[in-house]
């Protein structure tokens, strides 16, 4: 019985490897023709997709997918043009799932898609200057009514390596005081914030969880945990959802109720990915961005994130105290009722309120 049985898991063996074999060789009968694809495609291109088929097998029909969702179908090998407007940035996955002869297999590849045009270096000018803690790791900046809610992390000085406390703060933006803070335990440092129906939203950075707070009490609503073991970095809103940077390239759209992931953008110049996306904030439809070790602003259009717009600020260091902890500018805080902009870094003594010429 036992030599039946041993038979019997070598016959099964065989088959299961002999099919595994067969789907291999099945895969090497097509791929998708790259000698009619580029590497990268600007936003308003489209592309032609169809296969090579050196064997001339019989194609029933090809569905192609990009980023596993379905742009097509054609009959036979005939090819499929597809308009890219309305694509994401970025990576694109590209793949064609083949019937052919009663069987089915599928083949891929990918290339990168960028804006149209470079972006616009903008000009602006400081209409005020006025006083900042300089023990403040600025993470995150926003206004809410007159008052300038700031988010800071227990980052180490740069060059003292005293650690600040991470915490959560309202200020008179005009003076600097800070009157009203709640501190977050050393083991937890803060990162971004932003206000959305009289509600602070707060990141930690690698606790993996963020914070949602009244806004007049600073009472601690809930605790909520990021969708994905990720970091936390940026926080923005634009009246109704929530936009979230951690690290990379990708903004993360949320429900601010159930702090879910909707979308995402991957943000990109014509040239190249953006990645550090650090502190965010909503400037008249547009996503401005800190991007980290970086003295410019990033401008991105929140409907496919390219940037549209650079704002060097690299003179700005020069014109606050200069300190062993001085670091990198990080901070941007829009007031609509002067529609001028807050902003400032870590560990700076100042904030500059800029307005951008045209």
């Amino acid at each position: 019985m036992k030599k039946y049985k041993l038979l019997a898991f070598t016959v099964l063996s065989t088959l299961i490897i002999s099919c595994g074999d067969t789907k291999k060789d099945e895969k090497k009968l097509f791929s998708i023709d790259t000698s009619a694809l580029k590497q990268v495609y600007l936003l308003n291109e489209s592309l032609n997709l169809t296969l090579k088929n050196d064997k001339s097998k019989i194609i029933d029909s090809v569905i192609y997918y990009i980023n596993d969702k379905n742009i097509g179908a054609v009959k036979g090998n005939n090819p499929l043009k597809f308009d890219l407007g309305n694509q994401k940035l970025g990576y694109q996955n590209v793949k064609a799932l083949i019937y052919f002869e009663g069987k089915t297999v599928d083949t891929t590849t990918n290339f990168t898609i960028t804006p149209t045009k470079d972006p616009e270096l903008l000009k602006y000018k400081i209409v005020n200057t006025y006083p900042h803690d300089m023990k403040a790791y600025t993470q995150g900046f926003e206004f809410h009514r007159d008052t300038l809610y700031e988010g800071t992390g227990n980052g180490e000085g740069k060059g003292t390596g005293t650690r600040g406390m991470s915490s959560l703060r309202k200020t008179d933006y005009k003076t600097g005081k800070v009157y009203k803070t709640v501190e977050l335990t050393p083991n937890y440092f803060g990162e971004g914030i932003t206000i959305l129906n009289n509600k602070v939203f707060q990141l930690t950075w690698l606790n993996n969880e963020g914070y949602v707070y009244n806004a007049d009490t600073f009472e601690k609503i809930k605790t909520f945990q990021y969708f994905k073991k990720m970091q936390g970095w940026g926080l923005a809103n634009d009246g109704e959802k929530l936009f979230m940077s951690e690290g990379s390239e990708k903004i993360y759209i949320l429900d601010p109720e159930t702090l879910k992931e909707i979308d995402y953008l991957n943000v990109y110049t014509k040239s190249a990915k953006i990645e550090a996306l650090n502190e965010l904030e909503w400037v008249d439809g547009k996503i401005w961005a800190n991007v980290y070790g970086k003295d410019a602003i990033a401008v991105i259009d929140p409907k496919n994130g390219t940037v549209e717009g650079i704002i060097n600020l690299g003179d700005l260091k020069s014109k606050i105290t200069q300190h062993p902890d001085v670091d990198v500018l990080n901070g941007i805080a829009y007031n609509p009722k002067t529609k001028t902009v807050l902003v400032t870094g870590k560990n700076w003594d100042k904030t500059f309120e800029i307005v951008v010429e045209k």
